[in-house]
């Protein structure tokens, strides 16, 4: 092919379309750069469906101006995760100037890079240095410090060839990638853009993804070895129209196998086997309702969850939020787990966004949960850190005043609500939820998924990891274990009471282990368990 000198408005649209395409292969490389070896590594996940927003908006922009517009706007709207955010950032600074142009050449190009990576790091309020924020500025100040005209491919090839040597600098940079033995999955994912953008100019392949320390049963799945391999058996109930169902089989087809989609109508009973829990309930998502969600792991319970699948009646979801009053100040938050929702509305919530560890919601899903409350004044709880970014974004887009709490799990988000007030101001409500949340100290179990070194110890894949705030406080060779090792952490001489949510795939023999412990170690505490139904995570456990 030959190459460009500068780019149409519908080369531009080819780019970001070829770079949507690139995440989507390299989505499971760029999520096992995980640093911590949890289950829920999702980076590659964020900015893959970021870039699908994208693509929805980018399917009737033909000029320049519509282009830049649909890039920008989808990008926002679909943000999910901090990952997915800087991206959203990096898209619409690359973007910003060319809206009045009738062709990008290189000195534009030069420029937008430079708006790029201005924005991306005024979306952060404290700049990390080796991660995406670092890719990004190294690549534009490579292109700065070419010297004449330069061609448009020179500019990009010395884009490119400058980002992924900063890449693989991030190591250096950031202690925690070096202890884990990875680089930034983000700053290998924005990448990905400027090969896309050299591909469409100069015809250069992007690479080929290079799957890092791939699960069994993911291998075994992409050799065809074992169909079944797949982990996870994800179910719902789908609201949604029949328009939707064809793109819904699809993006189902393209990450499960074991799938059935009955119903009609408007409601649809979902079935899959999967490796990508969050990509198939975003799949749902983005096609409508779901709800009654479950989850389970295939290797413990496929039998029983095939019989249930066999023998669900399909049954109308009432609208339960139809009769909800007007409030002055109302609540969204972020959850996943039928015994979550079920805590979350009784103690005020007005809307549950399904999200949480490994499904990020997206701005555009905050956003509609938000203007459905009835109230004007609307708080949002994210539930998790990757999402507080995410939620951030919603306050300029919504005409009601909305306000964010950065609760980074579930059990957060319980202390606060006991203070909330539905009848009180916004701020009011901030001031003594934010309060409550001083007084829980909170973390949670998970299973490593592979070999690493985090916070100077050794994790081994298949070790139980007690998580708190600030990363991995120790490991076990049970749930139940970590639990109780978790607990040493957080309960101190003015702890009173113990909250500990159940997750789907928790036993019951760990869980009553871990009361019994309670009640020998603890015995002046004061301790409620709930059935919270979430995946990956077997216990969520919060100390007041």
């Amino acid at each position: 092919m030959p190459t460009l000198t500068c780019l149409s408005a519908a080369d531009l649209r080819q780019a970001v379309l070829r770079f949507r395409d690139a995440l989507r292969a390299h989505q499971e490389e760029l999520n096992r750069l995980n640093v911590y070896p949890v289950p829920d590594g999702d980076t590659g996940t964020n900015m893959a469906l970021t870039l699908e927003s994208v693509s929805a908006e980018l399917r009737t922009a033909e000029s320049m101006d519509e282009v830049c517009h649909a890039v920008s706007r989808g990008s926002l709207m679909g943000a999910r995760g901090n990952s997915g955010v800087i991206t959203s950032q990096i898209l619409r600074g690359l973007v910003e100037g060319f809206g009045g142009l009738d062709a990008v050449r290189a000195v534009d190009l030069r420029s937008g890079l430079r708006r790029a990576s201005d924005a991306a790091y005024e979306a952060v309020m404290r700049p990390v240095e080796g991660t995406i924020l670092t890719v990004v500025r190294e690549a534009a100040e490579a292109v700065e410090a070419l010297e004449g005209d330069p061609t448009l491919v020179a500019t990009l090839e010395r884009a490119y060839d400058a980002s992924c040597e900063a890449v693989e600098r991030t190591p250096q940079q950031l202690r925690a990638l070096r202890d884990a033995g990875v680089v930034d999955a983000g700053g290998k994912g924005i990448t990905l853009l400027l090969a896309a953008l050299l591909e469409v100019v100069s015809g250069r392949a992007i690479p080929e993804p290079d799957l890092v320390a791939t699960p069994a049963s993911v291998a075994a799945h992409l050799a065809g070895d074992d169909v079944s391999s797949l982990r996870y058996e994800v179910m719902y109930l789908l609201d949604a129209s029949d328009e939707t169902m064809p793109s819904f089989r699809n993006a189902w087809g393209a990450i499960g196998d074991s799938i059935v989609v009955v119903g009609g109508d408007g409601l649809w009973n979902c079935h899959i086997h999967t490796n990508d829990i969050g990509g198939a309930v975003e799949a749902g998502i983005d096609a409508g309702r779901p709800h009654r969600i479950r989850i389970t792991d295939l290797i413990e319970q496929v039998e029983e969850e095939e019989r249930w699948v066999r023998e669900a009646d399909v049954l109308a979801d009432l609208d339960e939020f139809a009769d909800q009053p007007v409030v002055t100040t109302a609540v969204v938050a972020v959850g996943v787990g039928e015994g979550i929702r079920r805590l979350l509305t009784s103690l005020g919530v007005q809307q549950v966004v399904a999200g949480g560890q490994s499904m990020n919601p997206s701005t555009a899903q905050i956003l509609e949960a938000v203007d459905a409350c009835k109230a004007d004044a609307v708080i949002v709880l994210p539930n998790n850190k990757n999402i507080v970014p995410v939620a951030k974004q919603v306050d300029a887009l919504s005409e009601k005043q909305v306000a964010v709490i950065a609760t980074h799990s579930v059990p957060e988000a319980l202390a606060a609500l006991v203070e909330y007030d539905p009848n009180a101001t916004v701020a009011d409500n901030e001031h003594s939820m934010h309060d409550a949340l001083g007084r829980v100290r909170t973390g949670e179990v998970t299973q490593a998924v592979r070999d690493a070194s985090v916070d100077g110890g050794k994790v081994r894949q298949g070790d139980w990891l007690a998580l708190g705030r600030d990363g991995v406080v120790a490991t076990a060779g049970s749930a139940a274990d970590a639990v109780c090792k978790l607990l040493e952490e957080l309960v101190d001489d003015n702890s009173e009471i113990v909250t500990v949510l159940v997750g789907c795939d928790a036993a019951a023999n760990e869980t009553e282990r871990i009361r019994e412990h309670i009640e020998y170690a603890f015995p002046h505490l004061e301790v409620e368990f709930h059935d919270g139904g979430q995946p990956l995570y077997p216990y969520l456990v919060g100390v007041e």
